[in-house]
């Protein structure tokens, strides 16, 4: 039996990132925040190179990853690859483009193989494009990023950017990030 997972699931940590600084947070004079690396070396992110190896590796598959970047500033990028050892339906490549000094500027890239690939079942706020290959990609406006999802060499690619830099980035811009994948 084939299992799916509802397409908002993947990106619920994204939300909540989002979301969850409701409270009040007290601080003293002296008290810094840790390095970004740090930050994200402690949930799991490396390098964008040693998330692709340890991604390929598990999967015995080469995966290409766009050459073309949205041409917006970023400070940091990090990679992780995550297994899914409870159901073995979502491991996936993790890749981050933050900004330290700009927080809207955050872009990601998802991959995951196609046999456990993401379906969304809300087909509100979805636009069809056609990629140069003639594939099809939806792009998904959802309430804190815009997504772009299509399929290219037995992946699945989510590639994601903030609501805030949608007037910057485009659905355009995201179809030609994903034609730049060879």
């Amino acid at each position: 039996m084939k299992k799916s997972i509802p397409f908002l699931v993947l990106f619920l940590f994204s939300i909540l990132s989002f979301d969850t600084n409701n409270g009040i947070a007290y601080a003293h004079l002296n008290d810094t925040p840790p390095p970004l690396e740090e930050v994200y070396t402690q949930i799991g992110f490396t390098t964008v190179h040693e998330a692709v190896i340890e991604f390929e590796n598990h999967f015995k598959n080469d995966v290409k990853l766009p050459l073309k970047m949205p041409s917006i500033p970023f400070t940091h990028m990090f990679g992780r690859f995550w297994e899914d050892k409870e159901h073995s339906i979502n491991a996936s490549l993790e890749i981050e483009f933050i900004n330290e000094k700009s927080p809207i500027n955050h872009y990601k890239i998802n991959i995951r193989p196609l046999e456990n690939k993401v379906v969304s079942t809300n087909r509100s706020h979805q636009t069809v494009y056609t990629l140069k290959d003639g594939q099809k990609a939806i792009y998904i406006a959802e309430r804190h990023f815009r997504f772009l999802v299509f399929e290219k060499d037995n992946w699945q690619y989510i590639l994601g950017i903030n609501k805030e830099l949608a007037n910057k980035v485009t659905p355009k811009v995201l179809v030609e990030i994903a034609d730049s994948i060879d």
